[in-house]
C-alpha cells in the first residue's frame, strides 16, 4: 500500500495554462489516476440509472413507477448534508479522502450483489429500499472522489483532468449498461447483480494504492466549521445574489438531456429493440460518442476558457436531443438507434466535462469535499426529480412529443450563461 504523497512540483500552483504544454499536463500519474477513481465513480450510477429500469420493466413493472424510482436516487441531491463529516473526520491510518473511498466501496460491493435477491414485481419495497442504500452509498463516494480529483489538479489540469474523468465515468456504464444486460439474457439477475458489485471490490484495491493527497490548506477544526465555513465563503465571495444565480444555472444547464435520457433503456425497449440490441448497439453507440464528446471537449478547453466551453457545448447538448425525437418517429431500426443515441450522448459529453471543470474551479480547496458536495446536488435535482414524472409525460404525450419538450426545457440553462459565465468575460480565479 502505498502512502507517498504527489512530488512538490506536481502539486504547485500553476494556474495559466500557457505556462505548461498539453503533453505535460496529460502524461502524469494524476491523470491515470483520474481514470481509475473515475470508472468507480460511475459504475454505481449506471447500475441505478440503467441496469435497475432494465430490470425493473423485463420483471413487468409499469413505466410510471420505473419513473418514479428516480426519487430513490435522492441522496445525489442531498449529499452536501454529510459531506462535512467526510471533510471534518479522516479514517484512521487510511486518511481523509482515500479512507472513506475504501469504505464506501465496499458498502456498494455489498447492496449491488443483494438488488438481485429480491423480485421487484412480488417485493418492489424492498427494491426501493436496496436502490436507495446503492444510491446513498454511491453519493458519499462521489463527495470523496470528486474532493480527492480538486486536490489532487491544479488549475491548469482541471479541464483535461475532468474529461479525462468524465471518460472513465462513462466508460464504466459498459458493465451494468452493456456486458450486465447481455449476461440477463442468460443467467439470473442475482449473478448478474453480484458480477456488477465485484468491480467495487476492484475499486477498493485500486484506491490502497492512490496517495493521500495533502494540500496547503488544512481540514476543518470542527465539525461546526466543516459545516458553517464552506457555505459562508461561497456566498460572500462576490454576492448572495451571484451565488444564488450559480446555483439555479447548476440545476438547469442539463435539465433538458437528464430528463431525455432518464428512461432510455425502457424507450428503446417500447420501440421493440431486443435487450441483446440494447446492450450492444445502443449502449456502445452512447460509450463512443460520449468519449469523443469528452475527448474533444478536453482538447477544445485547453484552448479556450471554461466559459466559453460551456456556451459551445450547451448548444449541442440541447439539438442533440431532437435525435431522440427522429428516432421515436422512425420506431424499429438499428442504423436509427446507432445514429440518434451517438448524436444525443456526444452533446452529454461536451456539456458534462464543461459543466464539471466548472464547478471544480468554483470550489475552495479548504472546502472541496462540501462545496462540491452542494453543486454537484444540484445536478442531481433534475435527474431526480424532473425525471420522475417523465414516466409519466411520456404516457400522456408520447415520446416524441416529450423529446420536443426536453429541448425547450435546455433553454433557461443557456440563458442564464449571460450572468453565470459571459463569453467574453474569462472563467473565475481558482479558490485556494
Amino acid at each position: 500500500m502505498s502512502s507517498t504523497q504527489p512530488s512538490t512540483s506536481e502539486n504547485s500552483d500553476n494556474t495559466t495554462t500557457g505556462q505548461r504544454g498539453w503533453q505535460e499536463i496529460l502524461l502524469n500519474r494524476k491523470m491515470l489516476i483520474c481514470i481509475l477513481l473515475g470508472f468507480m465513480s460511475g459504475l454505481p450510477l449506471y447500475v441505478s440509472i440503467q441496469l435497475v429500469p432494465a430490470w425493473l420493466r423485463s420483471e413487468g413493472v409499469d413505466l410510471s413507477t420505473i419513473g418514479l424510482f428516480a426519487l430513490v436516487q435522492i441522496p445525489y441531491a442531498y449529499k452536501f448534508l454529510w459531506s462535512p463529516l467526510l471533510d471534518r473526520y479522516p479514517i484512521p491510518k487510511l486518511g481523509r479522502r482515500r479512507g472513506w473511498m475504501v469504505v464506501t466501496q465496499l458498502l456498494l460491493f455489498l447492496s449491488i450483489g443483494s438488488l438481485g435477491h429480491f423480485n421487484p414485481e412480488s417485493n418492489l419495497q424492498a427494491a426501493v429500499w436496496l436502490v436507495f442504500i446503492v444510491a446513498l452509498f454511491s453519493a458519499s463516494q462521489d463527495i470523496v472522489i470528486d474532493a480527492y480529483r480538486r486536490d489532487l489538479l491544479d488549475d491548469d489540469e482541471l479541464g483535461t483532468g475532468n474529461s479525462i474523468a468524465v471518460n472513465a465515468y462513462r466508460l464504466s456504464s459498459l458493465i451494468p449498461g452493456s456486458l450486465a444486460l447481455v449476461l440477463s439474457d442468460h443467467m439470473p439477475w442475482s449473478a448478474v447483480y453480484w458480477f456488477v458489485g465485484s468491480f467495487m471490490l476492484l475499486g477498493m484495491f485500486i484506491t490502497l494504492f492512490v496517495p493521500e493527497v495533502n494540500n496547503e490548506q488544512p481540514a476543518p477544526r470542527t465539525i461546526k466549521s466543516a459545516v458553517i465555513e464552506p457555505f459562508r465563503e461561497f456566498f460572500h465571495r462576490e454576492s448572495v445574489r451571484s451565488g444564488l444565480l450559480v446555483l439555479l444555472f447548476l440545476v438547469l444547464y442539463k435539465l433538458g438531456d437528464n430528463m431525455a435520457t432518464a428512461l432510455s433503456t425502457p424507450f428503446y425497449l417500447d420501440l421493440g429493440f431486443s435487450r441483446t440490441e440494447i446492450g450492444t448497439i445502443a449502449k456502445f453507440s452512447a460509450l463512443w460518442s460520449t468519449i469523443a464528446g469528452s475527448i474533444i471537449a478536453g482538447i477544445v478547453m485547453l484552448k479556450i476558457s471554461i466559459n466559453r466551453a460551456l456556451w459551445v457545448f450547451g448548444f449541442v447538448q440541447m439539438f442533440s436531443i431532437l435525435g431522440f425525437a427522429a428516432l421515436a418517429h422512425i420506431g424499429h431500426n438499428p442504423y436509427a438507434l446507432f445514429a440518434a443515441v451517438s448524436f444525443e450522448y456526444l452533446g452529454v459529453g461536451l456539456g458534462t466535462v464543461a459543466v464539471t471543470a466548472f464547478i471544480a474551479k468554483q470550489a475552495a480547496r479548504q472546502f472541496s469535499a462540501t462545496q462540491i458536495a452542494l453543486l454537484t446536488s444540484l445536478t442531481a435535482v433534475p435527474r431526480i426529480f424532473a425525471n420522475a414524472s417523465t414516466g409519466f409525460l411520456i404516457e400522456a404525450m408520447g415520446y416524441f412529443s416529450f423529446f420536443l419538450l426536453c429541448t425547450a426545457i435546455a433553454i433557461p440553462g443557456l440563458l442564464l450563461l449571460t450572468v453565470v459565465a459571459p463569453w467574453s468575460e474569462r472563467s473565475p480565479p481558482s479558490r485556494s
